[in-house]
Order: C-alpha cells, then sequence, then structure tokens
C-alpha cells in the first residue's frame, strides 16, 4: 500500500489530505471561509473524520488545553510553555517505559529528535545528494528536541509554511524513533547483538584468525553489455589487483573475507553482520506503512555472506547447525527462499527485483531470530551491479516507489519532480556503477 492513500497510517503528514499544513494559520477565526471549506473537504471521508479528531485529542493532551485558541496564550506565555514540556516529557516518559529523572528522560526524547533529523540527513547525503540544498531542514527545526516546542511551531504563523512542515514530520519521526527504541529495550537487542558476535567468534569461525582479520582478495567480473549481469568471475590475490587494467564491461571489488573450518578444511567467506540503526528502522516503518516496529522490523539482526561457489554455501549452511549445537543451542531455519539455483526472488518490498538470486533465511538459536543472506560470488555481484538488481538502484526504488519521498518532501513545499528525480538517480547510480575505471571496495565488520 502506497503512504500516500487514504488508508495509510501517515495521514496527517500527507500534503495531499485534509490534514496537510497550510499556507497560512489563524487560531483566532476557526469559522473562516477558509475553515468551513476545509471542514467540507474533511467530511467527505469518515475515516478522515476519525483520524482528525483522534490527532486533535492528542494535541489537546499533550498541550493540557481544551481548544486551538489556548495555543496563541502558549505561543506569547514562556513560564507556561516551559510548565507545558515538564508535563509532556512525563507522559512520554511513561508512554515509551523510560525510566529515570526529568533530565534522563529529556536526555532520550533528545535522541528520537537526533534520530529524526538523521533520516532526512541519510536521505539527502545519497538518495538526493544532487538535490540536497532543496531539501535543507529549517535551522529552527533542526536545532529543536523539545517535542512541545516543535508542535507549537506547527500553529504558530510566523513560521514559513516549510518550517511549520519540517517540525511536524519531526514529531512523526520522532514517535517512530520512540516506538523502535522502546521495542529494543523491551527485546534487549543491544544485549542480543552482542552475544550473537560472541557466538560467531566462539563457534564459527576458524580460530586460525583472530577476531577481526581479514584474507584481502579481489573479484574480478565480467559484465553483459544488456543487462550488466556478470557472465564470469574469478577471484585474484590483492598482489595482482594494481596490475589488472580495466576495459568496459569489467569491475574489480575488494572482498575481505574470514574463513570456516569444516574437518580439515577453512573454506573462505565474506561476512557482514550488522543491526539496523534506528534511523534505518524509522525508514523501514515508513516504506511498509507500519508504526508497530514489532511487525514490520523483523530483521534487525542480520547477516550477509558470499562464498565461492554453491557447494561452499550449502557447506556453510549445515557448518552454522553444527556450530549452534556445538554452543547448546538447538538452530531452526524459518522463511527459507532458495533461489541460487534457479527461480525468482518474490520480495515483500516495493521496488525489490524477482531477478535477484540468494538464499534467504531466518536462523531461530540462543534465543535470537538473526536474518541470514547469503551469494556466491557471481550472485553477489549481479546484486552489487546488475539493472534493475543492484542494491543503489533497489534503495533509490523503495524509498520512491511506495511513496516516502513524497511524504516527507512533498511537491509543493520542496518543488521536487520525484518521478524525475528518482529516474535521474537511478541513472547517475548506473553511471557509477558501469564507469570501468570505477573501484568498489567493500569490507566486512
Amino acid at each position: 500500500m502506497s503512504v500516500l492513500n487514504e488508508k495509510s497510517v501517515f495521514t496527517s503528514l500527507n500534503q495531499r489530505g485534509p490534514l496537510a499544513v497550510r499556507d497560512l494559520v489563524d487560531l483566532d477565526r476557526p469559522f473562516s471561509p477558509q475553515g468551513r471549506e476545509w471542514v467540507k473537504t474533511l467530511n467527505l471521508s469518515e475515516l478522515n473524520v476519525t483520524k482528525y479528531r483522534a490527532l486533535r485529542r492528542q494535541v489537546f493532551e499533550f498541550l493540557d488545553i481544551s481548544s486551538f485558541r489556548e495555543i496563541s496564550q502558549l505561543l506569547a506565555d514562556s513560564e507556561a510553555r516551559e510548565k507545558c514540556s515538564r508535563r509532556a516529557f512525563i507522559l512520554l516518559g511513561n508512554m515509551f517505559g523510560i525510566s529515570g529523572t526529568e533530565q534522563e528522560i529529556a536526555f532520550r526524547v533528545s535522541e528520537y529528535a537526533r534520530t529524526a533529523d538523521v533520516v532526512i540527513k541519510s536521505l539527502q547525503n545519497k538518495l538526493f545528494a544532487p538535490y540536497a540544498s532543496h531539501i535543507n531542514i529549517t535551522n529552527e527545526v533542526e536545532i529543536a528536541t523539545d517535542p512541545v516546542d516543535l508542535l507549537l511551531m506547527t500553529f504558530d504563523d510566523r513560521y514559513h509554511k516549510k518550517a511549520r512542515f519540517e517540525a511536524h514530520r519531526k514529531l512523526s519521526l520522532m514517535s517512530l524513533a520512540g516506538s523502535i527504541d522502546q521495542r529494543e529495550r523491551e527485546t534487549r537487542i543491544e544485549d542480543k547483538f552482542a552475544q550473537f558476535l560472541a557466538f560467531m567468534n566462539d563457534y564459527v569461525w576458524s580460530t586460525n584468525l583472530k577476531i577481526g582479520e581479514h584474507d584481502i582478495v579481489y573479484l574480478l567480473s565480467r559484465h553483459d553489455g544488456e543487462d550488466f549481469s556478470c557472465s564470469d568471475v574469478r577471484v585474484i590475490k590483492k598482489e595482482e589487483a594494481p596490475t589488472i587494467t580495466l576495459s568496459k564491461g569489467m569491475k574489480l571489488t575488494l572482498l575481505k573475507r574470514r574463513r570456516f573450518q569444516v574437518g580439515n578444511r577453512e573454506l573462505p567467506i565474506y561476512v557482514s553482520i550488522r543491526k539496523k540503526p534506528p534511523e534505518a528502522k524509522v525508514l523501514k516503518l515508513l516504506r511498509k506503512n507500519e508504526k508497530n516496529p514489532a511487525v514490520a522490523v523483523d530483521d534487525e539482526l542480520g547477516l550477509m555472506a558470499v562464498l565461492n561457489s554453491e557447494a561452499d554455501v550449502k557447506i556453510f549452511q549445515n557448518h552454522l547447525t553444527q556450530s549452534a549445537s556445538n554452543a547448546d543451542s538447538f538452530m531452526i531455519l524459518e522463511d527459507i527462499s532458495d533461489t541460487l539455483t534457479g527461480g525468482t526472488h518474490k520480495g515483500t518490498s516495493k521496488g525489490s527485483s524477482a531477478k535477484t538470486p540468494m538464499l534467504k533465511f531466518f536462523a531461530r538459536l540462543g534465543g535470537m531470530r538473526v536474518e541470514f543472506i547469503i551469494h556466491t560470488n557471481q550472485s553477489w555481484v549481479n546484486y552489487m551491479y546488475q539493472r534493475d538488481v543492484a542494491h543503489d538502484e533497489y534503495e533509490v526504488k523503495r524509498i520512491f516507489d511506495p511513496g516516502v519521498a513524497e511524504l516527507l518532501f512533498p511537491q509543493e513545499i520542496y518543488f521536487l519532480n520525484h518521478q524525475t528525480v528518482r529516474n535521474n538517480m537511478i541513472r547517475l547510480f548506473r553511471k557509477q556503477i558501469e564507469e570501468a575505471w570505477l573501484w568498489s571496495e567493500n569490507g566486512s565488520g
């Protein structure tokens, strides 16, 4: 479902909908011609009326008022505003299960504000990089961390429409960040991530390498002229890499590989282990049109691995199960999807490609549920570079195609044609990928 749909859970952010930020704010004239026209529009949908009433109740309760006209008094009275803020922090602390003093709760909420800003900055730095100046955050909004200050900005006509929208957007993103933080504390995700790393180091990886030590190699790949799919790939030593002259359709990609031991053999494996940062989880909630991280974020812990062949993939999968037994934990594999040997990948995310071959499953062990995505050298090179498959292209599509880009940066405020931006960014990433001189260097954690 598009996040711009009437049934979206992010209706209040939708500048195409009835709750959009308007050009002017006039709290003293609720029955103006513009207000009456807005009420008529709102009443066209019972669902929107219900959402508006719920939102209005939340605003009144949060500010401890009974009508919109009382907001003007808060805007003019700094002492009343400060008292409102102290009360609001207590409410938020109880809602998100934050224990501690008022200052500790305020610090935690300020972290939610930081996450909200990082969400926008992360998009600005990559997917909107050529358009960064279009989507700069208004200074007054960026430095604000107090939810009451941000909420009052949305009703303060001294602020431009863009600033009022950004204050509203920041509050919405802070709310998602708070839900994510609460979920992480409830599930002890930090502890589980440390446990998972310890399990991999103690039972999975070869002890002949120190923790964090890698064997450095390169993948030299040749790519088809039609879709830039990999037609041939071979592993070369790092000493050989500087002697390689790349021609059109060739890529040289660095891999930092660990090893795992099976019997008397040691097999190489590139691996990237990650815990999703809060800003990535916020974006995933937006893409999934969901406010509950327990429902939408099922891949908090994840591992991506690359092995030389399909045979090595099977060996590693068996080794993983045996390693769990050695750690006194049964391991079961859930939601298995294997397209390395044929078939198509049926991604649930809008913008994902059915052409992406991989072995994907969730492993449940030691009280954890970890997502594994496993590639061969060839499938991983395709995952990085093939047209309509490459991860950079997928990142663009999964933000633009469900409407997340329009939701966060509405055209009427930021003057961006999102279809044009989408297509231009895909072309830019394709150019970067297909330039023969470009080396892609990927390390592991």
